[in-house]
Protein backbone atom coordinates (compact mmCIF):
# COMPACT_ATOMS: atom_id res chain seq x y z
CA UNK A 1 0.00 0.00 0.00
CA UNK A 2 1.30 3.46 -0.87
CA UNK A 3 1.99 5.89 1.94
CA UNK A 4 -1.20 7.74 2.80
CA UNK A 5 -1.42 11.50 2.71
CA UNK A 6 -2.86 13.05 5.87
CA UNK A 7 -6.48 14.12 5.55
CA UNK A 8 -7.91 17.35 6.95
CA UNK A 9 -11.31 17.44 8.62
CA UNK A 10 -13.02 20.45 10.18
CA UNK A 11 -15.97 19.72 12.47
CA UNK A 12 -18.20 21.66 14.86
CA UNK A 13 -18.03 21.55 18.65
CA UNK A 14 -20.05 23.15 21.43
CA UNK A 15 -16.98 23.91 23.55
CA UNK A 16 -13.26 24.09 22.82
CA UNK A 17 -12.54 23.11 26.44
CA UNK A 18 -14.58 19.91 26.02
CA UNK A 19 -12.86 19.22 22.70
CA UNK A 20 -9.43 19.68 24.28
CA UNK A 21 -10.30 17.34 27.12
CA UNK A 22 -11.66 14.64 24.83
CA UNK A 23 -9.34 14.76 21.80
CA UNK A 24 -6.25 16.02 23.60
CA UNK A 25 -6.44 14.22 26.94
CA UNK A 26 -8.59 11.10 26.47
CA UNK A 27 -7.62 10.22 22.89
CA UNK A 28 -4.07 11.58 23.30
CA UNK A 29 -4.09 13.77 20.17
CA UNK A 30 -1.43 16.50 20.38
CA UNK A 31 -2.75 20.01 19.98
CA UNK A 32 -1.51 22.22 17.16
CA UNK A 33 -2.46 25.79 16.34
CA UNK A 34 -5.53 27.37 17.87
CA UNK A 35 -7.54 30.55 18.25
CA UNK A 36 -10.51 31.49 20.44
CA UNK A 37 -12.73 29.94 17.71
CA UNK A 38 -10.90 26.71 16.73
CA UNK A 39 -8.19 24.24 17.69
CA UNK A 40 -6.12 21.81 15.56
CA UNK A 41 -5.33 18.27 16.69
CA UNK A 42 -2.94 15.66 15.34
CA UNK A 43 -5.49 12.85 14.98
CA UNK A 44 -3.28 9.78 14.45
CA UNK A 45 -1.23 11.65 11.85
CA UNK A 46 -4.19 13.51 10.33
CA UNK A 47 -5.26 17.10 10.91
CA UNK A 48 -8.65 17.65 12.49
CA UNK A 49 -9.91 21.08 13.46
CA UNK A 50 -12.59 21.59 16.10
CA UNK A 51 -14.51 24.78 15.26
CA UNK A 52 -16.68 26.43 17.87
CA UNK A 53 -20.17 26.17 16.33
CA UNK A 54 -22.67 24.84 18.90
CA UNK A 55 -25.67 24.76 16.55
CA UNK A 56 -23.82 22.53 14.06
CA UNK A 57 -22.47 19.91 16.51
CA UNK A 58 -23.92 16.46 17.08
CA UNK A 59 -25.22 13.63 14.97
CA UNK A 60 -28.82 13.51 13.77
CA UNK A 61 -29.40 10.45 11.59
CA UNK A 62 -28.54 6.76 11.62
CA UNK A 63 -28.23 4.04 9.00
CA UNK A 64 -28.65 0.29 9.51
CA UNK A 65 -25.37 -1.63 9.28
CA UNK A 66 -25.01 -5.22 10.51
CA UNK A 67 -28.06 -4.84 12.75
CA UNK A 68 -26.93 -1.60 14.38
CA UNK A 69 -28.05 2.02 14.04
CA UNK A 70 -24.82 3.62 12.83
CA UNK A 71 -24.56 7.43 13.05
CA UNK A 72 -24.49 8.64 9.44
CA UNK A 73 -22.12 11.54 10.09
CA UNK A 74 -19.03 10.15 11.80
CA UNK A 75 -15.28 9.97 11.43
CA UNK A 76 -12.45 7.96 12.89
CA UNK A 77 -9.35 5.96 12.15
CA UNK A 78 -8.46 2.41 11.18
CA UNK A 79 -6.03 1.17 13.83
CA UNK A 80 -4.04 -2.01 14.22
CA UNK A 81 -5.87 -4.64 16.27
CA UNK A 82 -3.64 -4.13 19.36
CA UNK A 83 -4.12 -0.33 19.14
CA UNK A 84 -7.89 -0.79 18.77
CA UNK A 85 -8.06 -3.13 21.77
CA UNK A 86 -6.00 -0.72 23.91
CA UNK A 87 -8.22 2.22 22.92
CA UNK A 88 -11.39 0.24 23.70
CA UNK A 89 -10.01 -0.54 27.17
CA UNK A 90 -8.95 3.10 27.75
CA UNK A 91 -12.43 4.31 26.74
CA UNK A 92 -14.14 1.73 28.98
CA UNK A 93 -11.90 2.71 31.91
CA UNK A 94 -12.85 6.37 31.34
CA UNK A 95 -16.56 5.45 31.51
CA UNK A 96 -17.28 6.18 27.86
CA UNK A 97 -20.86 5.44 26.86
CA UNK A 98 -20.70 3.64 23.53
CA UNK A 99 -23.27 4.17 20.78
CA UNK A 100 -22.16 0.73 19.53
CA UNK A 101 -20.09 -1.32 21.96
CA UNK A 102 -16.76 -2.67 20.69
CA UNK A 103 -17.36 -5.87 18.70
CA UNK A 104 -16.37 -7.72 15.52
CA UNK A 105 -18.65 -6.91 12.58
CA UNK A 106 -19.17 -9.08 9.47
CA UNK A 107 -17.66 -12.04 11.32
CA UNK A 108 -16.44 -14.70 8.88
CA UNK A 109 -17.25 -12.48 5.87
CA UNK A 110 -15.24 -10.32 3.51
CA UNK A 111 -14.40 -7.13 5.38
CA UNK A 112 -14.52 -8.62 8.89
CA UNK A 113 -13.56 -5.82 11.26
CA UNK A 114 -13.51 -4.76 14.88
CA UNK A 115 -15.49 -1.57 15.38
CA UNK A 116 -16.83 0.75 18.05
CA UNK A 117 -18.84 3.96 17.96
CA UNK A 118 -19.04 6.65 20.61
CA UNK A 119 -19.78 10.36 20.85
CA UNK A 120 -17.41 13.13 21.82
CA UNK A 121 -18.76 15.43 24.57
CA UNK A 122 -20.15 17.74 21.87
CA UNK A 123 -22.26 14.96 20.33
CA UNK A 124 -20.06 14.21 17.30
CA UNK A 125 -19.92 10.51 16.42
CA UNK A 126 -16.61 8.68 16.01
CA UNK A 127 -15.88 5.19 14.76
CA UNK A 128 -12.62 3.39 15.34
CA UNK A 129 -12.03 0.12 13.57
CA UNK A 130 -9.36 -2.50 12.99
CA UNK A 131 -8.86 -5.43 10.67
CA UNK A 132 -7.01 -8.64 11.47
CA UNK A 133 -6.07 -8.43 7.77
CA UNK A 134 -5.82 -4.80 6.68
CA UNK A 135 -6.02 -5.88 3.01
CA UNK A 136 -9.74 -6.36 3.74
CA UNK A 137 -10.24 -2.60 4.15
CA UNK A 138 -11.65 -2.18 0.63
CA UNK A 139 -12.46 -5.82 -0.14
CA UNK A 140 -15.77 -6.52 -1.90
Amino acid sequence: MAELSPFHLAFPVTSLALARGFYGELLGCPEGRSSPEWVDFDFFGHQIVAHLSPDEAGHRATSAVDGHAVPVRHFGVVLTMPEWEALAERLRAAGTKFVIEPYVRFKGQVGEQATMFFLDPCGNALEFKAFADRSQLFAK
